[in-house]
């Protein structure tokens, strides 16, 4: 009666698996620009899709690049002088560059250059190292960035869509992030 039981429990469970990936969104043809923070699809069209452990295979190995995209909240314009603003810390997969606020679906101009010129400074050259992107898990942050990074010709770009939430599901290492300075603010 248990084995029948456990048989039946186990042809649920695997019965049940294919409805969680029917769930997740068809990739978009363009840039997402709203409820980034909703399930985001299996698959973007040229980047390589990356599951935690293949992530942290590719960190060990120094193999590649890490890139965060994750917002930053900025400072309120209208906190009364004197008041000291203390930013939210940032925890990332350790070795990664920052860039917040590349992820959203529209860009301005000085962002897109934020974004490029990171990447050059990251890759410090080489243009063939991979570059994983990433957020958070649920994230349209990420998969957007990865997409716009091969629009801008880069060829070797991974995702990783579990980002630092999986990571840390995975117990594996985090790290206090500073975002990579803009052009016009002293290092």
């Amino acid at each position: 009666m248990i084995r029948l039981f456990a048989a039946v429990l186990v042809a649920m469970l695997v019965a049940a698996a294919p409805g969680r990936t029917q769930d997740r969104p068809a990739e978009p043809e363009d840039y997402r620009s709203g409820d980034y923070r909703s399930p985001v699809p299996a698959t973007l069209a040229g980047a390589r899709v990356l599951t935690t452990a293949e992530a942290e295979t590719i960190w060990r190995d120094k193999s590649g690049v890490f890139i965060d995209v994750l917002p930053r909240a900025p400072k309120p314009a209208n906190l009364p002088t004197g008041t000291v603003w203390r930013d939210k810390p940032r925890l990332d997969i350790p070795g990664s560059t920052w860039l917040p606020d590349t992820g959203y679906g529209k860009l301005a101009a000085s962002t897109e250059d934020y974004l490029r010129q990171g990447l050059a400074h990251a890759l410090a050259g080489n243009d063939a190292t991979l570059l994983v992107i990433y957020c958070q898990e649920n994230c349209w942050m990420s998969w957007n960035a990865a997409k716009r990074v091969l629009s801008y010709g880069y060829r070797n770009v991974a995702w990783y869509p579990d980002g630092t939430d999986g990571w840390e599901r995975a117990n594996l290492p985090l790290a206090n992030a500073e975002p990579e300075p803009h052009a016009d603010e002293a290092k």
